[in-house]
């Protein structure tokens, strides 16, 4: 166990081997005023979250202690909310005012904390401290913590590969570490393997899985002369390679620097409270010195301090958003970084990946044509459209006859269609013999009722061919057909291209030598794309598709759940590069997308979207959001709730500095003390919570 637990780590390492040197480097450059408060950031670290809550529940009761009782202890049960809330925050204010001189609401809070101290106000103090560190712990459980996308990437980079070595006319094969390939190595890739390195085929016929490059689902036949990917999956046939590409310069590699470079270039939010922080600040010194100066009195400044705490607006953010996703939680949204809403409430385009986002991402059969229908005189029919479905039923039952021993997708995507087949077959023969209606109980799936296959051999590349009642049968592509002389071959192709034009994959099919029809194969659209396209529109937000697919199947998609923008043949790094234009020209992007290869723009976007079930964890990892149900009619409702929450978080803002206004005039006039500004904070933190409460409910109309 310990190589595998080690290994994505030591993966990571050879990634970025510079990355210690730098670390160690950067660390020599720290000024000293910055090093020495490593400890003090250290150990307000320790614990996480479990001890913030525990801490904040004993302070809570040690301020009920307070209020009723008094003298329960021997000293002020508020000074064990001092301490257990009130230090960190001084502390985290020192610290970000020595590291940068980065001037938060932490500051203020500070202030009014020790003023309350010195003045001998405890439970104002402890008051204050309590519910700043309730809205810390809100806005810290809203916040996702480190993910480990990028070592799952690196985890997925080959470690061995083949390499082919002749001496004395002898060839010989060698097992070495990926990293020790060089370019213009012959390698042999054996099926099942992971490509090594980017390459041309020199020997051997094949189907490459390469969906993690651009996530369609079907393998892509390859012979001698074509190209293959580092971290794609060899379906089948073994090969040997030329490498081409390798180390840094592979396809794989690039792409995990891809997700690096996006990561570092996401824009970050900051809280709209820590913005306001620096006047707010002023504003309060400047008051309270003012009114100390003019009245003498320090109980009113130290109370304006106090009111002008501020502990609503502390809360509004972190409230709202906390409300807004338990709200998409319901409908099976699951937000896994704390500010993805905000970010997401800005958006002016969502990019769409194809394949398993606005599709199912599986292939299945759409048509079966009969090219020439085997028997024109069957006895007993007499009309033609009955003859023409009983060939096409023929045809069908004789494909999948002939690829139930095939391992390809496509092969499997054939069985399964025919037993789609024999079930509403079923169904329509117990609707006739139950015409009450009543549904029928639960049983094993319908018989395939298929002929055994003989003598079965598999071309990788091709097709595949075996004895099905005693007649030869062929089912593959149009090389495969040629290259056995089916009469017919040209003709049929050239009829199964109109499919070939929406998108769709055909097999075709031959019986003793000659081209009896062909299946049409295709990927299709989920039953909400339509509806969800509509309403995304509605909120005047663009969509766009970008996809790995070929030009004709984009389109085709595209024309049928009305996407105008379409990018077609994408590579991870053209997901990429059109993300990032979008975002200089001033428009923020949601991408949503289920593969690894839409890591990158996933990560980069400005929000990203990951279909939670049937998505790669990578892809999922690398977004901020994701759809647990794959459904993604829920789209229009979250981005109509993300704007919705910004409306409740300003509003939550403006009467929160409005309340510290008035109660400002309040104690510059000595109406107000310590005690009672910390009570109206409480009541319009109320408030503020109860506002934000009513999105747990809201609804999109």
């Amino acid at each position: 166990m310990e190589p595998e637990t080690k290994a994505p780590a030591q993966s990571a390492k050879q990634a970025a081997p510079d990355c210690a040197d730098a670390n160690e480097a950067a660390h020599d450059a720290t000024p000293l005023r910055v090093r020495a408060l490593e400890p003090l950031e250290a150990f307000l670290e320790l614990g996480g979250t479990r001890k913030d809550i525990a801490l904040l529940i004993v302070s809570a009761v040690a301020l009920v202690l307070s209020f009723f009782f008094p003298q329960a202890l021997p000293f002020d049960p508020a000074w064990i909310a001092i301490i257990l809330c009130g230090v960190p925050i001084v502390l985290e204010a020192i610290i970000g005012l020595v590291k940068s001189f980065d001037i938060k609401a932490d500051v203020l809070v500070s202030l009014a904390l020790i003023a309350s101290v010195i003045i001998g106000e405890d439970f104002a103090a402890g008051e204050v401290a309590v519910i700043m560190q309730l809205g810390g712990l809100l806005e810290d459980l809203t916040v996702a913590k480190a993910r480990a996308g990028i070592e799952r990437l690196v985890h997925l980079t080959p470690r061995t590969a083949r390499v082919l070595q002749t001496a004395g006319g002898e060839t010989t094969e060698a097992i070495i570490p990926a990293d020790d390939v060089r370019k213009n190595d012959v390698l042999r890739v054996l099926p099942g393997e992971t490509v090594p390195v980017d390459g041309v085929i020199l020997q051997g016929l094949t189907s490459i899985d390469e969906s993690i490059m651009t996530g369609e689902p079907l393998p892509v036949d390859k012979t001698v002369g074509d190209e293959v990917k580092s971290g794609t999956v060899n379906q089948f046939g073994a090969f040997e390679m030329r490498a081409e590409q390798v180390g840094k310069d592979s396809s794989l590699a690039r792409m995990i620097a891809l997700v690096q470079s996006a990561d570092a270039g996401k824009a970050q939010i900051v809280r709209l409270a820590d913005r306001w922080a620096t006047w707010i600040v002023v504003i309060a010194l400047a008051s309270a010195l003012g009114t100390w100066l003019v009245t003498g009195e320090i109980l009113r400044a130290v109370t304006i301090l106090v009111v002008f705490c501020p502990c609503a607006l502390v809360l509004a953010t972190p409230t709202a958003i906390m409300a807004a996703i338990g709200n998409v939680t319901k409908f099976g949204v699951l937000v896994r970084e704390g500010d993805a809403l905000e970010r997401l409430a800005s958006v002016k385009r969502v990019t769409f990946d194809k394949t398993g986002t606005l599709t199912h991402g599986t292939p299945e059969v759409i048509a079966v044509v009969p090219f020439s229908p085997v028997h024109r005189h069957h006895e007993g029919c007499c009309d033609k459209e009955a003859i023409e479905a009983m060939d096409e039923a023929r045809l069908f039952r004789i494909a999948a006859a002939v690829e139930r021993l095939s391992e390809h997708p496509l092969g499997r995507a054939v069985v399964q269609g025919w037993q789609k087949r024999c079930e509403s077959a079923r169904e329509g023969a117990d609707l006739q013999s139950n015409p009450g209606g009543n549904s029928p109980e639960k049983r094993a799936p319908a018989p395939l009722n298929l002929p055994e296959a003989a003598d079965f051999s598999m071309t990788p590349g091709r097709g595949v061919s075996a004895l099905v009642e005693g007649d030869r049968i062929l089912a593959g592509n149009v090389d495969f057909m040629l290259e056995n002389a089916v009469a017919g071959s040209l003709e049929m192709d050239a009829r199964a291209s109109s499919y070939v034009e929406q998108g769709c994959t055909t097999i075709l099919v031959a019986k003793n030598g000659r081209a009896i029809g062909f299946l049409a194969l295709a990927d299709t659209l989920r039953s909400t794309s339509k509806e969800t396209i509509a309403a995304i529109k509605s909120l005047g937000i663009i969509p766009v598709l970008l996809t790995g697919d070929h030009v004709q199947a984009a389109r085709h998609i595209s024309e049928q759940i009305g996407i105008e923008d379409v990018r077609a043949d994408c590579l991870p790094k053209d997901k990429l590069a059109a993300i990032e234009a979008f975002e200089h020209e001033g428009k923020p992007v949601v991408m949503v997308g289920d593969g690894i290869n839409d890591a990158p723009a996933l990560k980069r976007a400005t929000v990203g979207i990951a279909m939670g079930a049937i998505g790669s964890d990578i892809a999922v990892d690398a977004a901020d959001i994701a759809l647990v149900r794959d459904d993604i009619s829920s789209l229009p409702h979250l981005m109509a709730l993300s704007r919705r929450m910004m409306t409740t978080i300003k509003l939550n803002m403006t009467f929160s500095l409005a309340l510290n206004f008035v109660a400002i005039i309040l104690a510059m006039t000595g109406i107000l003390n310590p005690v009672v500004g910390a009570l109206v904070h409480n009541c319009g933190s109320v408030i503020v919570i109860i506002n934000s409460a009513f999105l747990l409910s809201w609804k999109k109309k």
